[in-house]
């Protein structure tokens, strides 16, 4: 049964370490206009979206794990007047995907089945972790398709590269 356990530590670690990698990978190849381009009025940034999963994290790590006082201004997140630097956007996903790494890491077997509160509903850790995985990952398709837009053939690709014919 403990290797289950170390099993599902283990994926889960390295998913997060994957996501947060894959972002910077993608940001580092933009200037700050790019990283707060909106293609269309209903359109995030990639900057809301990197400022939405860090919100998302401490509410859902720092505040539903660890009990942290919720200061979440979701809405704020998405406001069409927000505006972030490329190095306070690197700086926001390595402090975030800090705090869920290493909370992931200091998760007892027991703390998986934990039940915590999320929007009013009891989910159990693993649940919301898996639920987190999910989330950023939609998250990061959309940034990559906005980097994608703003560099175009000179966008390196993050992961494996495409044959040309």
């Amino acid at each position: 049964m403990m290797e289950i356990y170390n099993l599902i530590f283990t994926q889960l670690v390295s998913k997060f370490e994957e996501i947060r990698d894959t972002l910077k990978k993608g940001i580092e190849q933009l200037e700050d206009d790019d990283l707060n381009y909106r293609p269309n009025y209903e359109s995030n940034t990639i900057a809301n979206l990197v400022v939405h999963i860090e919100g998302n994290i401490n509410q859902r790590i720092g505040t539903g794990l660890h009990g942290f006082q919720d200061v979440r201004s979701r809405d704020n997140e998405f406001s069409r007047e927000l505006y972030v630097s490329k190095d306070e956007l690197l700086n926001k996903i390595d402090n975030s995907f800090k705090l869920l790494i290493e909370s992931i890491k200091e998760l007892s077997n027991e703390d998986l089945l934990r039940s915590i509160e999320v929007r009013g509903k009891a989910k159990i850790v693993y649940e919301v972790l898996q639920q987190c995985a999910s989330h950023y990952s939609e998250h990061l398709g959309q940034i990559l398709y906005l980097v994608k837009i703003c560099l175009g053939s000179s966008y390196k690709t993050t992961s494996i590269y495409k044959k040309t014919f």
